[in-house]
Order: C-alpha cells, then sequence, then structure tokens
C-alpha cells in the first residue's frame, strides 16, 4: 500500500508548548512547575488537558480567558523559536519526494493563522477552532479524510498523544506515527498500546521519510 499524504498533530509535534503552558500558569499566578505538575497529572489520567484550569480555577471558562488574554496583550503566539527544529527539514524533504502535506491539530483558529503566517512547508494548515471539532472526536479524522489527497490508508497522521491522536486516527483507517516528544510522548512511550496502534514510533519527524521510502519499496 502506498502512502500518499502524512499530516501533523500540532502542539508538542510540531510546537514545543513550554512557552504557552507556561504562558497560562503565569495568568493563573501559579508557579509554572506546579501548573506543569497538574496538568500531567491529568494527562495520565487520560482526561481532557483543559480540565488542568479547574483545579485552579473551579469556575474556569477556558474561552473566555483566551479572549481576556487576547484583550489584555498577553494572546497566544507562536514564532520560528517554538517549532522543533526538525520540522522545517522533514516536512521539506517529505514535499520534495511528491507527498502531500498536512497540518491539523487541536488548536484554536488564530492559532491556525499564525501558523500559516510562519510559511510552513505544508499544502494545508488547519485548526479544530477552524474546523468546529476537535480530537478525539472521529469526526475531525473524518475532515482529515476529506481534505486529504488519498484513501484513508493511504494516509499517515503523526502525533504525541495515544488517545487523541493514535486512537482515533487508526480506528478511521490511517496509519499512524507516535513521536516520543513533550509530556504524553514521554508518559506513554513504553505503553503496550502506543505498540499496537502506531505504525511507528519515532524519536524525530526527520526519521519519517526513510520510513516511507522504506513503505514504498515495499508495497
Amino acid at each position: 500500500m502506498t502512502i500518499r499524504t502524512v499530516v501533523f498533530d500540532i502542539g508538542e509535534t510540531l510546537l514545543d508548548d513550554s512557552r504557552e503552558f507556561g504562558a497560562w500558569a503565569d495568568w493563573l499566578g501559579v508557579p509554572r512547575h506546579t501548573f506543569s505538575a497538574v496538568l500531567g497529572a491529568v494527562s495520565s489520567e487520560g482526561r481532557n488537558n483543559a480540565e488542568t484550569f479547574q483545579y485552579f480555577r473551579p469556575d474556569f471558562d477556558l474561552a473566555a480567558e483566551r479572549q481576556r488574554r487576547e484583550d489584555a496583550g498577553a494572546g497566544e503566539r507562536y514564532t520560528e523559536e517554538d517549532l522543533y527544529p526538525d520540522v522545517r527539514p522533514a516536512l521539506s524533504l517529505l514535499r520534495q519526494m511528491g507527498l502531500w502535506v498536512g497540518v491539523a491539530g487541536n488548536q484554536t483558529a488564530r492559532a491556525g493563522q499564525i501558523l500559516r503566517d510562519l510559511n510552513l512547508p505544508a499544502d494545508l494548515v488547519a485548526t479544530s477552532g477552524e474546523w468546529g471539532v476537535a480530537k478525539p472526536d472521529p469526526a475531525f479524522f473524518r475532515q482529515v479524510i476529506d481534505v486529504s489527497p488519498g484513501e484513508p490508508h493511504e494516509i499517515v497522521y503523526v502525533g504525541d498523544h495515544r488517545d487523541n491522536d493514535l486512537g482515533p486516527a487508526k480506528a478511521a483507517g490511517l496509519r499512524t506515527a507516535f513521536i516520543r516528544r513533550g509530556p504524553w510522548g514521554y508518559l506513554w512511550a513504553g505503553d503496550p498500546k502506543v505498540r499496537e496502534l502506531a505504525t511507528w514510533r519515532i524519536e524525530s519527524l526527520e526519521e519519517l521519510p526513510a520510513l516511507i521510502r522504506e513503505s514504498r519499496a515495499n508495497s
């Protein structure tokens, strides 16, 4: 089976979220290491990351607080420095190989525009905020299939999250690549379920081109 398309998750796959997590901790007025520890605990229990905020403010409204941050001039922002260093080389090489490259993850519409302004070597950049549906909802991956060239088995979805990325992507018929980085990548690196769900497990995005070449040669 050939591969025609590779679609990438965003947070902790392409973007290092450290600065944004730190900004949320500062906004909430809690130590950054405390925020990170609670986020990790929530994640390890397989719960929605947004529940982290409830521990610090039980009445926390994420959408409202995002707007308050924007109004205060402290809204989310991403720069070239927030991209992992392997992003541009890997995406560029995949496109040179003739693959269609997409970026689609659980981010705001604002984040989508910021990423497009970075001129990533990708054919599409889209976010859950723009699509109106978020992972792990199967409708998110139906949208990935709808916008991508090829049949589901010709699409690889790359991510760091066992439950938001690998499980629903595989259920939708996509191939999957699990990258071990960021809190979730390290948390689940040795998880038997990850081994079952992932077509490939990688340490760097720059491993993907060779794996895809090998897959094409054996198809």
